[in-house]
Order: C-alpha cells, then sequence, then structure tokens
C-alpha cells in the first residue's frame, strides 16, 4: 500500500493505493500519529483502495476518535467492496463517507 498525503492550511488528504491490512495497517497509524496536529480535517480517498481488514478498521477508528476531539474526518471514493464491510461492521454509523 502507498500512503499519499497533501495538506492544505489546517485540511489533511490522505489517498490510500492498495491494500489496508494486518501488514500495512500500522505503517498508517504511524503516518497519522505524525500528521494529525494542527489537523481540523482529514479527508481519507479511498478511491484507489482494494480492500480493508480488521486492523485496517480499527485505524480508522482510532482517527476518527482523534478527529472527533479537533474537527471531522470524511472518507470518500469508496468501492462497493469496501462500503460493504463498513455496512457489516455498523461503521457506516461512525464514519461520514461522501
Amino acid at each position: 500500500m502507498t500512503i499519499d498525503k497533501a495538506l492544505n492550511a489546517t485540511e489533511l488528504t490522505v489517498t490510500l493505493v492498495g491494500r489496508l491490512d494486518t501488514t500495512t495497517a500500522p505503517h498508517l497509524e504511524a503516518e497519522l500519529k505524525t500528521s494529525l496536529d494542527n489537523v481540523d480535517s482529514l479527508i481519507m480517498d479511498f478511491s484507489e483502495l482494494e480492500y480493508i481488514s480488521s486492523a485496517g478498521l480499527r485505524v480508522l477508528l482510532s482517527a476518527q476518535k482523534v478527529m472527533n476531539k479537533q474537527g471531522k474526518m470524511v472518507i470518500r471514493h469508496v468501492n462497493e467492496i469496501i462500503l460493504e464491510v463498513f455496512e457489516v461492521t455498523g461503521f457506516t454509523d461512525i464514519l461520514t463517507i461522501e
């Protein structure tokens, strides 16, 4: 998985390419921990994300908790497979998906 970050003032866009699973989730978690200071809007672009595992869901939940305190988090361009995972796990009730 590759992670591309673009910071525009206090808005951070994170684009994920590939698979977010037990191997790659710790990398994303580390990137987010060092990137969310002074960010009030986190946009996760999933247009090129192919797969998400429970480890990836845990990282998203953690990021959502941080952003609840300092702003908002939005997930965009979710494919049908990942959207189904979000629906089955109840994450559609927790996350803002556009």
